[in-house]
């Protein structure tokens, strides 16, 4: 159950992160929801310790964990876009 919760929530972060970033046109679902889980798991090792959060993958869902998580997929999508085309956006 929990992983069906993860990969929902990671989908929510996906797009809201496309969405911030203004590439939610050349993103499809699938690809939402892999930089939304993508990010967050990241966020969770790199920004999680710093903040004195729990990452998103150790089950616990607050607002501060979602956010950590939502940095992290916004983070991931400016370094795919400067890798893609030279510019973050």
């Amino acid at each position: 159950m929990g992983l069906i919760i993860l990969l929902i929530v990671g989908g929510v972060i996906g797009w809201v992160a496309s969405m911030i970033m203004r590439t939610d046109a050349q993103q499809g679902v699938f690809l939402n929801v892999v930089v939304g889980i993508v990010g967050a798991v990241l966020a969770g090792f790199l920004l999680s310790p710093l903040l004195g959060v729990p990452p998103i993958t150790s089950g616990g869902y607050s607002i501060a964990t979602i956010l950590v998580s939502l940095l992290g997929a916004v983070v991931l999508l400016a370094i795919v876009n400067l890798v893609r085309r030279g510019s973050i956006r």
